[in-house]
């Protein structure tokens, strides 16, 4: 039984990479990042617990 979750741990995993290489994934992937870190940037102070 763990010999048949490694066989398809590996196929997922080549098929991810496979997915990765082509370029309008990348730009997809690319863009992802680009709007999460505008999203999260400039978002204040977090509080310390200090004074709450």
């Amino acid at each position: 039984m763990g010999m048949l979750r490694k066989v398809i741990a590996s196929g997922v995993a080549a098929k991810v990479v496979q997915e990765l290489q082509k370029p309008q994934n990348q730009a997809k992937i690319k863009q992802f990042i680009r709007d999460y870190q505008a999203k999260n940037k400039g978002g204040g102070k977090r509080p310390t617990g200090r004074g709450y």
